[in-house]
């Protein structure tokens, strides 16, 4: 087998044999180069499934991205596998109960990409609040003819109130942001001091941002019900996952004025299809999934994935274990 850099594997010394199932930045695959063997899948676009599962047959390890579901099938492959390092601080890709019964550790990417989240985050609740993008279709389309008293109407920011749903890295970052705008910072996550109910939250906040990980108890957190519990001048963001929201019920909302605006870098099938309500919607910014598309960023992400992988290769404790390896890894926020 060779590197996915056409070299020949120096028969001298074994090398464990990895599976990247999609091209991740170089600073990545240069710390694989010395002790693996890998195998890139894809170099771009999502592989299908049948694909991973059989690119995995005999592999040590697996660095992972979020659009492939590393489940039995995959595990079946590779009876060897030792660990799965997800390029993502989310990890609801991977079946975690059937890695921790197979012994497989299961690692993320936390904490080095929370700042260029919430940047980012930060980015949507201000395109989607004053109208930005809708601003910058008149101006291209020749339609602007000159300032109006009434034209473009957004919200505000400055004074408003800020609700973070999620009170991790991520969450808190947000929050920090949102103290520079002189906002009033509540939020949502049961188990932290003060934490308030969601309902509460949704009733309250001026903006809404969601930062939570996708599990059963998560999915459509946001739904019809709970949106007209919120303001008609709210803004709804989610750099979470996208099936945090029901997506129906956004764009029903959106339409009939439920809720002001929405800023989403994530959907419940990716990519969104066009023909979507949401799609067809001024008052929604929508983002391709790059929260956190930061040159350095995604750099220091694939980093910390190949040396997660290579720590329990090697029989270490890895930094960022999920499962197994001391497993004690970030578990609050996505992306």
């Amino acid at each position: 087998m060779k590197g996915v850099n056409g070299k020949a594997i120096d028969g001298s010394k074994k090398k464990w044999r990895v599976l990247v199932t999609r091209r991740i930045p170089r600073a990545g695959l240069e710390r694989l180069e010395p002790d693996c063997d890998y195998r890139v899948l894809a170099e771009t676009g999502v592989p299908a499934q049948a694909d991973v599962v059989r690119a995995a047959a005999g592999v040590d390890g697996i660095i992972s991205l979020l659009t492939e579901r590393i489940d039995a099938a995959v595990m079946d492959a590779a009876p060897g596998l030792k660990v799965v390092a997800n390029y993502a601080v989310g990890f609801d890709n991977i079946d975690l109960d059937e890695a921790a019964r197979r012994g497989v550790v299961v690692t993320n990417t936390p904490g080095v990409l929370t700042e260029t989240t919430a940047d980012f985050a930060w980015a949507l609740i201000l395109a989607a609040a004053r109208r930005v993008i809708e601003g910058d279709d008149e101006v291209r389309a020749g339609r602007w003819r000159t300032w109006e008293p009434e034209g473009l109407l957004g919200v505000d920011i400055h004074g408003a109130v800020l609700g973070v749903v999620g009170f991790g890295r991520i969450g808190q970052a947000v929050a920090r942001r949102g103290e520079g705008f002189g906002m009033r910072v509540i939020f949502h996550d049961p188990g932290r001091p003060g934490s308030i109910p969601l309902e509460e939250l949704l009733r309250t906040a001026d903006i809404i941002s969601l930062h939570v990980p996708l599990t059963p108890s998560t999915r459509h957190l946001i739904d019809a019900p709970r949106l007209k519990l919120c303001k008609p001048t709210a803004v709804l963001v989610n750099t979470s996952r996208g099936g945090v929201i029901d997506q129906d019920a956004l764009a029903e909302a959106l339409v009939s004025g439920t809720i002001f605006a929405a800023g989403l870098d994530v959907f419940e099938t990716e990519p969104l299809p066009p023909t979507h309500p949401l799609a067809r919607l001024k008052n929604v910014v929508l983002a391709p999934h790059i929260a956190s598309a930061s040159r350095a960023t995604r750099d220091r992400m694939a980093v910390m994935a190949a040396e997660n992988l290579l720590a329990v290769l090697r029989g270490e404790t890895p930094p960022n274990p999920v499962v197994g390896g001391s497993a004690g890894g970030s578990r609050n926020d996505a992306d």
